[in-house]
C-alpha cells in the first residue's frame, strides 16, 4: 500500500512537543492493517517478535533508517525500550569507566537531566553551559573546558522546551561525541560518522512513544561495566538484534512506516528544505510583529520547537482558546517557561504553519 494521504478533514493541526503528530498516511496504513496485516489474519501487535513476518518488518525498518541517514556499515542501529531518558543512565554505564570522566554540555532542561543522571555513575565535567546566556544562546566551542581524557562528550542537539538548537557539530577530536537528537533527528542532513553515538526518543520525529533509537559505532560496544544490567548493555542488544527480550513491537512497526513515508517525501534532504521553509515562515511572523517575541539568538533558534510570547501574558488563555477553536492544538508552552510553543516536526506540514501564522495575525489585529 502506498503511503498517500486521503481526505482527512477532521484532523486538527497538532503542534504538540511529544508525543507528537504522526503522518496521516502512516496512521491510515496502520488502520488498514490493524486487524489483518497483509492477509495474515492478525495484527502486528499480536505477532511473535521471533516470527519471520515480524523479523522482516524490523529488518526493513532498520534498513530504511540506515538509508535515510546513510549510516555507515561500522555502526549498529538499535531499537530499544525506555525512551531517551533511560539513555541518560545507559550511556555512562556503557561508555564511562568507573575511574573515568565524561564531558557534558548544558544547554537546557534535557541536558541538565542527562548530567544529573550521569553523575550517579561517575565524574562528570560540565564543559560548557548556556546558563550565562539565560539559555538563549549556545556558548561557542572556544569557551568550552573539555577534559584531556574524557570518555565521551555529550550534548543535546535540540532542547525541546527552550527552543535552543545547535546549528553546528562540536569538534572533539578522537573523543567519542554523543548526541541526544530526540527532537531533531531526520529533520535535516546529518553526517553520522562524526558521532560515536546518537540516540533519539521516538515520539517526536520517528514514531510513537515507548521506543528509543540508538546508533552506535561498533568499537564502542563491549565496554559496559560489570554492574551494568544485561538489558542495558549495548553489546547484548546489538548481538541480539534489539530482541534480547520482547521489544516494543508496534512502536517499531509504526516507526518503520514513518521511515517509508519519509522516503516517499524525498528523504531527509527534502524534509530539510520543507522544514527550513516552515521555520522561516513562523519566525518571520514573530520577528515582524511587536506583539509576539522569541528571545533565542538567531543562530541557535530551533527548527523543530518554536517558543514565543505574547506582549501581554494575560491574553495567553484567550489565544489558546481561539487556537483550539480553529483546530490549532497543543500550543501552550512548557510549564517551566510559559508562553507558547509550536512544535513543527516532520509530520506537521506547511499548511499547519500557514494556518498558525494566519491566526497569529488575526489575533494580533484584534487584541494588540
Amino acid at each position: 500500500m502506498n503511503l498517500r494521504e486521503t481526505d482527512v478533514s477532521k484532523r486538527a493541526f497538532n503542534f504538540c512537543a511529544g508525543p507528537a503528530a504522526l503522518p496521516t498516511a502512516v496512521l491510515q496504513r496502520a488502520q488498514a492493517e490493524m486487524l489483518d496485516w497483509q492477509g495474515k489474519g492478525l495484527s502486528v501487535m499480536e505477532m511473535s517478535h521471533r516470527s519471520d513476518e515480524y523479523v522482516a518488518i524490523a529488518s526493513q525498518a532498520e534498513q530504511d533508517l540506515r538509508d535515510l541517514l546513510a549510516v555507515p556499515n561500522d555502526y549498529k542501529v538499535l531499537f530499544l525500550q525506555g525512551g531517551a531518558s533511560q539513555q541518560f543512565a545507559e550511556i555512562p554505564l556503557n561508555l564511562l569507566p568507573e575511574d573515568g570522566v565524561a564531558d557534558y554540555v548544558e544547554t537546557g532542561i534535557w541536558s541538565k537531566k542527562a548530567i544529573e543522571e550521569a553523575r550517579r555513575y561517575g565524574a562528570i565535567n560540565v564543559a560548557a553551559s548556556a546558563k550565562a546566556h539565560d539559555y538563549f544562546a549556545i556558548p561557542g566551542q572556544n569557551d568550552w573546558q573539555l577534559s584531556k581524557d574524557a570518555a565521551y562528550v555529550h550534548y543535546c542537539s535540540n532542547e525541546t522546551i527552550g527552543g535552543l538548537q545547535f546549528d553546528w557539530v562540536p569538534q572533539v577530536g578522537d573523543t567519542p561525541l554523543v548526541a541526544d537528537m530526540s527532537s531533531d533527528i531526520l529533520s535535516r542532513s546529518l553526517d553520522v560518522s562524526q558521532f560515536g553515538l546518537i540516540y533519539a526518543g521516538a515520539q517526536k520525529n520517528i514514531g510513537p512513544s515507548g521506543l528509543v533509537v540508538v546508533i552506535v559505532r561498533e568499537d564502542l560496544l563491549g565496554r559496559a561495566r560489570s554492574s551494568c544490567p544485561t538489558m542495558l548493555d549495548y553489546k547484548i542488544s546489538a548481538d541480539n538484534g534489539s530482541m534480547y527480550n520482547t521489544p516494543a513491537t508496534y512502536s517499531w512497526y509504526l516507526s518503520g512506516l514513518v521511515f517509508q513515508w519519509l522516503k516517499e517525501q524525498g528523504g531527509v534532504e527534502a524534509m530539510e528544505r520543507i522544514n527550513r521553509a516552515k521555520k522561516d515562515l513562523l519566525y518571520k511572523a514573530i520577528d515582524d510583529s511587536d506583539f509576539y517575541s522569541n528571545p533565542i539568538a538567531h543562530n541557535a533558534r530551533s527548527w523543530m520547537n518554536v517558543p514565543f510570547r505574547l506582549a501581554d501574558e494575560k491574553l495567553d488563555k484567550a489565544f489558546l482558546a481561539g487556537a483550539d477553536e480553529r483546530g490549532l492544538l497543543n500550543l501552550k508552552g512548557h510549564r517551566s517557561v510559559g508562553g507558547m510553543r509550536a512544535s513543527i516536526y516532520n509530520a506537521v506540514g506547511m499548511d499547519a504553519v500557514e494556518a498558525l501564522v494566519a491566526y497569529m495575525a488575526e489575533f494580533e489585529k484584534e487584541r494588540a
